[in-house]
C-alpha cells in the first residue's frame, strides 16, 4: 500500500479525475457524472464522495447515499480505483475510511450491490475480503442469467 495515499471528502476540483477513474474503470460513462456529484457539492443532499489521493493525484473515489425509508442505512453505488493503482489496498483504505466515517457518525448498515457475472468475480471477491457478506440475490435481476448480489457489513 502506497505510504503517501490519503482519503478525503471529494471536492469540485477531483470532478474530471472522478470521470477519468469512472471511465478508466467502466463503471460509469463520464457524462453521468456531473448530474450524480451535484447535489454532494452545492450541499443540497447527504451523500457522501470521498477522494483517494497519492502525490496530490487522485487515484481512486467512493460515492454512497442514505438509502430512502431507512434509519441509518447507506448504499455505496460507486468504488473505483485507476487500473495502475488496484491491487495495491486503495480501494480497502477507501472502504475502511467510509466504514468508520459512517459508523462514527451513528449510522448502522453499508449495503452494496454487483452483478453475478464471471468478470465481476475480483470485484466479489474485493467485498468479501472488506468485511462484507453476500446478503441477498436476486434472480435475473439485469437480464436472463444475470443475478444481482446484494453484499452487507454492519457499522
Amino acid at each position: 500500500m502506497p505510504t503517501n495515499l490519503t482519503i478525503r471528502s471529494a471536492c469540485k476540483a477531483d470532478v474530471d479525475a472522478i470521470g477519468s477513474i469512472a471511465e478508466a474503470t467502466g463503471l460509469f460513462p463520464i457524462d453521468m457524472l456531473g448530474d450524480m456529484i451535484a447535489g454532494y457539492l452545492d450541499g443540497t443532499n447527504t451523500d457522501i464522495w470521498l477522494t483517494a489521493v497519492i502525490d496530490d493525484q487522485p487515484v481512486g473515489f467512493g460515492f454512497c447515499e442514505p438509502e430512502r425509508m431507512t434509519s441509518g442505512t447507506w448504499n455505496l453505488l460507486a468504488i473505483g480505483v485507476m487500473p495502475n493503482r488496484q491491487s495495491q489496498g486503495v480501494g480497502a483504505r477507501l472502504i475502511r475510511h467510509l466504514k468508520a466515517q459512517l459508523a462514527e457518525a451513528g449510522h448502522r448498515v453499508l449495503l452494496v450491490e454487483t452483478i453475478d457475472a464471471p468478470e465481476f468475480a475480483r470485484t466479489r471477491a474485493f467485498y468479501l475480503s472488506n468485511g462484507f457478506i453476500e446478503e441477498a440475490r436476486i434472480r435475473e435481476f439485469y437480464e436472463a442469467g444475470a443475478d444481482k448480489l446484494v453484499f452487507w457489513t454492519h457499522l
